[in-house]
Order: structure tokens, then C-alpha cells, then sequence
């Protein structure tokens, strides 16, 4: 559950005038009022030096076209999940983008409990996210795990004249006798016979 927020303003909104200033002050307060503990920040410097513990979430209330960069900047420090404060400041681009790197999205009329189900919808989009990423890096290790045997395989069915079916069993074989994975018995054949031809 999220508890702890950063909010990032840009540092055009409080040069905008009182009713801005006044609008995330009545934020801060109102989240402030429902449980929440909010810190904010204007400058990518500031992030640095305040740090991203114990923050659990970002609120970003930054124009659209500045998003990608703060959101990389704060994924670099901390991977938590980042929420676009959008208002007519804000989103006052006529760049329509999909893929904006955030996770949810809060809107300054928002009353207490859309802002407490909004978030809750974030930290799961963001969860989901995460683990998608978790689960492609496994495939992408396994997928090249398995062009290494399938190098090795043609290696051994070459050398030793037999089937690819042959070779695999040959591989798996050596894999048990030395107690090593069969993918690192591959990576040792395909670089011992890539060392032996050049």
C-alpha cells in the first residue's frame, strides 16, 4: 500500500501565480487529511539530495513533454511507482503520447477516495510492470540459453558425424557427469571450438 509521496512540481507552476501554489498546498493538505505523508520538490538537484526513502510513490506535476526525463531520472535513483498530476498546465500540449512511463494518472479535483482508488490502481499497474519486466529478462536469458546448446548441438553433430537428437543426448550427458547446467556445457563447446578456428 502506498503511504509515502514525493511531489515533483515543476518549477514553472510556482511562478504561475497564488491559485497554483494554493492548489498543491490544498493537495499536500488533502492527502495529508485521508493518511498519506506527502514531501515535495521542485528540481531534479533537489531529488538527489532529499533522496527517494521512505518514499513509496512519485507524483509528477510536470508538463507532458518533461515526463520521460524525470521519470528516468527517478527510475534510476528508486523503482517506485510514478503518478502524473494532469491539469490544464500540465497537459497543455497537443503531444499525445501512449507510452508516457507512468503508471497512473491523478487529476486536482479528484476528491479523497478517487485519489485513494487511483492509487491503489497504480501500485498495481506498477507491481504488474515490474513483473512483466522480470519475466521477459527470464525468457530473453532462457532464449539465449538455448541458442547456445542449439550452436553446441551442431558443433558435436558435426564433429562426431551424428544426429542433432544424438548430439543433445551427448550434451545432456556431459552436463550430468560434470554437475554443471547444460546451458554452461554448451557455452564451453561453442568458445573452445570458436578459439580453435580462428
Amino acid at each position: 500500500m502506498l503511504q509515502y509521496f514525493l511531489l515533483i512540481n515543476d518549477s514553472n507552476v510556482l511562478e504561475m501565480g497564488e491559485k497554483k501554489v494554493n492548489s498543491t498546498s490544498n493537495f499536500i493538505e488533502t492527502l495529508n487529511t485521508i493518511g498519506y505523508h506527502v514531501q515535495s520538490i521542485t528540481t531534479k538537484n533537489n531529488i538527489e539530495k532529499k533522496g527517494l526513502n521512505p518514499i513509496d510513490a512519485v507524483i509528477l506535476r510536470v508538463k507532458i513533454s518533461d515526463l520521460f526525463g524525470w521519470s528516468q531520472k527517478i527510475i534510476s535513483i528508486k523503482d517506485v511507482p510514478l503518478i502524473w498530476w494532469c491539469d490544464t498546465y500540465t497537459s497543455n500540449n497537443r503531444e499525445y503520447k501512449l507510452d508516457l512511463g507512468i503508471d497512473g494518472m491523478i487529476f486536482p479535483q479528484m476528491e479523497p477516495s478517487e485519489l485513494h482508488w487511483s492509487f491503489h490502481l497504480c501500485a498495481n499497474q506498477h507491481k504488474l510492470k515490474t513483473q512483466w519486466k522480470k519475466e521477459r529478462q527470464q525468457l530473453l536469458y532462457k532464449l539465449e540459453e538455448r541458442k547456445w546448446v542449439e550452436q553446441a548441438k551442431g558443433i558435436i553433430s558435426k564433429m562426431k558425424n551424428i544426429s542433432e537428437a544424438e548430439a543433445y543426448e551427448f550434451l545432456r550427458k556431459q552436463a550430468m557427469n560434470d554437475r554443471k547446467r547444460l546451458a554452461d556445457v554448451a557455452i564451453s563447446i561453442v568458445k573452445v571450438h570458436q578459439l580453435l578456428n580462428e
